[in-house]
């Protein structure tokens, strides 16, 4: 008699015990929590509007995907200095006064945000539907790596001037100043050394494990010290909110808003969908990969998921759409979540759903949206510096990964054009470019140069008519 080794493991249709459902559900919040509330914090949008943002569409995006496809989605990193620059462009004195002492965007920039946000998921539908029509080499010639690397690299760059200045305070008494500096070192270092050594779900959450070691920290320089490096909790975040359960202290629904038109937030937000192509059709042939894996291991059939592209894409933007309605910042399905699963070996798109469902219970939390305003901003600036600097990292990631010529007079002429736009754009004018009597946002003007030039670079003027 053999004994038949089980094989652990679900596949995108099958259903954990109610028990480990649950489990496995709560592992996804916790995984992609650090990162989706950490781009609130720093664009300024409500952060449980955030958070239930980012259950709603994963909800969306699994029905859109007809439950083939196990992804979260959650808030995108990329359009950080997008939405930043066009807050400053559109907002009056006395709003940015509010955004910087309160750490919320005023509602009626949130609303414009928003309107380039939902604008940009037409830019994944487009390459959604192009690739579904032509093939994924469409899109690759219009979009080569010169161009999607070269745009992610300038995302993370410009925004080191709001990393730093968040990671040093100049402001305060020599104490306190140096006490902040202490701060936002131990959680960059610990962040860095939690992503580079812990093994398993714990090396999943490098961005949480830094934060609460920085404001362990923080605390514990409050007792000795009495220094209190801890924000004060804005009340705009509760007031803004369209139901509170009694005053508001336990629940209270998240603050939604609606979409405002902006031409500026259009060209501003729009074009930076661009640099998230990649990454989400790199998500999923890695999905491809590791959902195989346990089906061979269980004797199932081959799961098609790289297949399914077009439709990763087109629910891509069409969450963008969802998060964007509501009040939501712009996101994509996340890498850590998938990281998990490949971990775990626990692919259930049901798992996914319920996770979602929790996420959503979650924003209305009051207590632990208050708890998470207090961070303080020396951690924030700790987490910044890595994780900006980990977007321009990974522009030269997929131009390696592409194998990028750096020998080609086209992607030279295309790198250095989109580099210098980008960067020049950011430090000479602030974000915004002069450009015809018309301010153009340095990362979408970057993004539209680059593909102009790549175009006219791609014509063939050898051959003979």
């Amino acid at each position: 008699m053999t004994n038949k080794k089980e094989v652990y493991g679900y596949l995108p249709e099958e259903v954990p015990s109610t028990g480990r459902l649950i489990l496995y559900a709560i592992q996804q919040v916790i995984v992609m929590f650090p990162a989706t509330i950490t781009v609130a914090l720093i664009t300024g949008f409500q952060v449980s509007t955030t958070i239930f943002a980012s259950g709603l569409a994963t909800i969306c995006f699994t029905l859109i995907t007809k439950k083939r496809i196990p992804l979260y989605y959650g808030s995108s990193f990329a359009y950080l200095s997008a939405v930043s620059s066009m807050a400053m462009a559109e907002g009056t004195a006395e709003q940015i006064a509010s955004w910087q002492a309160t750490g919320i965007l005023p509602t009626e920039l949130i609303s414009k945000a928003q309107f380039g946000i939902i604008m940009s998921g037409f830019v994944s539908v487009a390459a959604g539907l192009i690739v579904k029509k032509c093939g994924k080499d469409v899109v690759e010639k219009l979009l080569p790596a010169s161009i999607t690397g070269s745009v992610s690299m300038i995302i993370g760059l410009t925004l080191s001037h709001n990393a730093l200045g968040d990671f040093i305070n100049v402001s305060g008494t020599t104490l306190q100043n140096n006490l902040w500096l202490i701060v936002a070192l131990v959680t960059l270092i610990s962040t860095i050394i939690y992503a580079r050594y812990l093994k398993g779900l714990l090396g999943q959450l490098p961005l949480l494990l830094g934060v609460l070691t920085g404001c362990a920290v923080a605390g514990i320089f409050y007792v000795i010290f009495k220094v209190n490096l801890f924000r004060e909790v804005p009340t705009a975040a509760l007031e803004a909110s369209l139901f509170k359960l009694g005053d508001g202290s336990i629940f209270a629904l998240p603050a939604f808003s609606l979409p405002k038109f902006s031409w500026k937030a259009l060209v501003g937000i729009m074009p930076i969908a661009i640099a998230t192509l990649p990454e989400s059709t790199a998500h999923i042939y890695q999905l491809d990969i590791y959902i195989n894996d346990v089906a061979k291991a269980k004797g199932k059939g081959q799961y098609d998921i790289a297949s399914l592209l077009p439709e990763n894409l087109i629910g891509d933007g069409l969450c963008d759409m969802i998060s964007g309605f509501v009040g939501g910042p712009a996101g994509t399905n996340y890498g850590e979540n998938i990281s998990t699963m490949a971990i775990t070996r626990v692919f259930s798109v049901k798992v996914l759903t319920v996770a979602s469902v929790i996420a959503m219970i979650v924003s209305c939390f009051t207590p632990l949206i208050k708890i998470i305003y207090g961070i303080p901003t020396a951690v924030i600036g700790g987490i910044e510096v890595y994780c900006f600097g980990a977007i321009a990292a990974q522009g030269i990631a997929i131009m390696i990964d592409k194998n990028v010529s750096m020998f080609d007079s086209k992607n030279i002429a295309v790198i250095a054009v989109v580099m210098m736009v980008g960067l020049g754009g950011q430090y000479a004018f602030g974000g915004n470019i002069p450009f015809f009597g018309i301010n153009i946002p340095n990362i979408a003007a970057a993004a539209i140069f680059g593909i102009i030039l790549n175009a006219l670079l791609s014509i063939d003027f050898s051959k003979k008519h």
